[in-house]
């Protein structure tokens, strides 16, 4: 089963990373083009305002490839909750109304909203499946099972007060995948805009964005990029409705060195330039534009295609031994029903997170590096896993699984 990515294209040494869903692994050529523009910095009269024009452009234009979308509806941000804080203060909200949110989502799609309580906006957390919890009871919640209609619930909750729907698309801490098409034809019939946090299935997942009112990414997990930039895509529709963010460069003629800067009387940009509320650092644009090269020569579909054959022989395997069985049926169940991106969240079960805390630093002893996450152990597969990858994970897994039953 050959990679999609090379694992030539990483400097991993002999590390199993299995935990871009906390932090992607940059390519080397990120990391050079990322060098190559320190390199001018040092000679300043060697910049080229030209490329400094260009970069941005061949950036949307990666970008919008990867999302299957049009450039000018990009905007860059400094990450995740960069861009939804840019969508949250830039909606023409009036006081009474409200955003509805999944229980137990990531900071990035809480934090923004709720800064909006003072201005009126109210935040309303949905539950997604009988016996989910999340906070302080976080420990205590059933996991997702195939049979969940998380879409369902987000959607019978709207009423009139509802202005925008913010979910994730792939949950970060017990993988569910959630059916976007689904949400945005329920969000249109009810005069609602979906606003979705896809940091957890950008690169590694395809999208289809149709009825999505704007779309956030981060770019330093599934992107595999650096910490820094960020991306967001709106809707033309919805973008007209937003109010501009007031960068200098996102007014008509911004680049126009010819004319004088003081003449402010222009138009704002009506593309994704409207919402940049500064420039867009060349420092992170040459290794974004460089990272969804890579990931756009392999392609998002081929790469999910491979992360699902792994996942199915990963959890095929877990499901010999005892202790992970259940939990491999579960999973199982939850990625034939189309319900997972690149996550393999395997539940405590009951054992707590003291053996999962265990469980992570027996890997890291081993060179494998996962994560644990709200009672959750996650293995993120990518385009660059091999057979072998999973080999070496099912030996560590089943081998400690097998110990907690001791």
């Amino acid at each position: 089963m050959p990679s999609p990515l090379s694992p030539d294209l990483f400097d991993l040494g002999d590390a199993l990373w299995v935990m871009h869903c906390a932090e992607g692994p940059v390519p080397r050529s990120s990391a050079e083009a990322a060098q190559a523009v320190l390199a001018r910095e040092l000679h300043p009269w060697d910049v080229s305002l030209a490329e400094l024009i260009a970069l941005p452009q061949r950036a949307r234009e990666q970008a919008a490839r990867l999302l299957s979308a049009a450039a000018g509806d990009l905007t860059f941000s400094g990450s995740t909750s960069g861009a939804l804080t840019v969508v949250a203060q830039a909606f023409p909200w009036s006081p009474g109304d409200e955003v509805i949110l999944p229980l137990g989502e990531f900071p990035a799609n809480v934090w923004p909203w709720k800064a909006l309580e003072p201005r009126g906006v109210r935040v309303r957390e949905v539950e997604l499946w009988p016996g989910h919890r999340a906070g302080l009871d976080a420990l205590a919640s059933m996991p997702p099972t195939r049979d969940v209609e998380p879409e369902g619930r987000l959607l019978n909750a709207i009423d009139d007060r509802t202005r925008v729907l913010a979910v994730s698309w792939v949950r970060f801490q017990d993988g569910l995948r959630l059916d976007l098409r689904r949400l945005a034809r329920g969000c249109a019939e009810r005069n609602v805009d979906l606003v979705v946090d896809g940091i957890q299935g950008a690169g590694t997942v395809p999208l289809e964005l149709r009825g999505v009112s704007a779309f956030a990414s981060g770019a330093h997990k599934g992107l595999l990029a650096p910490h820094g930039p960020g991306l967001l895509w709106t809707a033309p529709a919805f973008r007209a409705r937003l109010y501009p963010m007031g960068s200098w460069l996102s007014v008509e003629g911004g680049h126009d060195f010819d004319r004088p800067h003081t003449d402010c009387a222009r138009a704002w940009l009506a593309d994704g330039r409207r919402l940049e509320a500064c420039t867009p650092s060349p420092l992170l644009l040459a290794p974004l534009e460089r990272s969804l090269a890579t990931i756009n020569s392999a392609g998002v579909a081929a790469i999910a295609d491979h992360v699902a054959a792994l996942q199915r022989l990963l959890l095929a395997r877990l499901a010999s031994v005892d202790a992970w069985a259940r939990e491999a049926e579960r999973v199982e169940g939850l990625r034939l029903a189309g319900r997972l991106g690149s996550i393999v969240a395997l539940h405590h079960g009951g054992r707590g997170p003291g053996f999962q805390q265990a469980l992570v630093k027996d890997g890291y002893a081993r060179r494998i590096f996962a994560s644990a996450r709200e009672g959750y152990l996650r293995v993120a597969l990518h385009g660059w896993h091999s057979e072998a990858d999973v080999d070496r994970l099912f030996g560590w897994l089943a081998g400690a699984g097998e110990k907690s039953r001791r």
